[in-house]
């Protein structure tokens, strides 16, 4: 039996617009979630698609693996405050769009910025550099954030918001595999069993949002589990 003194970290390929994982590659430490990420890029056929990814992997070698696959990028920059004396000033002759979200006491306004006069920059095909001005406002206050982006395709104020918010659905994924599966407080050792039990999870979850998705199920998730695990017929409609 294989066992490892530290969590494993699984790097996952989600398509964003259906909600479903398709890809993973384990790695052992954070650090070596750079390298993961090309490897699982070369494991993909991602022709045509628009890979997005987080500031830690903005990395030139990541956009030429992207390219490489005849795809496009857009990556978050980790150099915020460069690209904010840079762009800041630009604004007023940049495409823009504006976006407004509200879910309970929590009001969420997004403005969005993109040029595609970008000059020499040395990434792989290169074509547009993009903000976001994110405002996030509760019964507690308000609070703002600006974000940065690189992209090889020509993206309009619209599409950068677009692209940049299904990127949550990631996130979503990971929050439901804590919340509904406890993933973060799993204590099992063995490697391989680590592996499989995330894969067997991701693939219920994909289970269940093909399902609520075929058949425009508002019920939540986890009444649907619920269900299934009181009355194993009602599985079969999920598979």
């Amino acid at each position: 039996m294989q066992k490892y003194n530290s969590p494993l970290h699984i790097v996952s390929a989600h398509i964003a617009e259906l909600g479903i994982t398709f890809g993973q590659q384990t790695v052992y430490d954070k650090s070596n979630e750079i390298p993961a990420v090309r490897q699982l890029l070369d494991m993909l056929d991602i022709e045509g698609c628009m890979v997005v990814a987080d500031a830690v992997n903005c990395q030139r070698e990541t956009a030429k693996a992207v390219v490489a696959g005849k795809a496009d990028y857009l990556l978050n920059v980790k150099d915020n405050k460069a690209r904010h004396r840079r762009l800041c000033p630009r604004q007023k002759t940049m495409d823009s769009s504006r976006a407004i979200e509200k879910n309970r006491d929590r009001i969420e306004r997004r403005k969005a910025f993109v040029t595609h006069d970008i000059g020499k920059e040395e990434w792989a095909g290169l074509a547009c550099i993009g903000a976001i001005n994110t405002q996030f406002r509760t019964k507690n206050g308000t609070t703002e954030e600006w974000h940065y982006f690189i992209s090889s395709r020509k993206l309009t104020a619209d599409e950068l918001l677009k692209h940049a918010r299904l990127e949550w659905s990631v996130e979503t994924m990971h929050w439901l595999l804590d919340v509904h599966f406890c993933e973060d407080f799993c204590r099992v050792e063995d490697k391989d069993v680590q592996q499989n039990l995330n894969i067997i999870r991701k693939l219920v979850l994909n289970c269940i949002k093909l399902y609520k998705d075929k058949n425009n199920v508002k019920r939540p998730v986890s009444k649907i589990m619920l269900e299934c695990l009181l009355d194993p017929l009602c599985l079969l409609p999920l598979l």
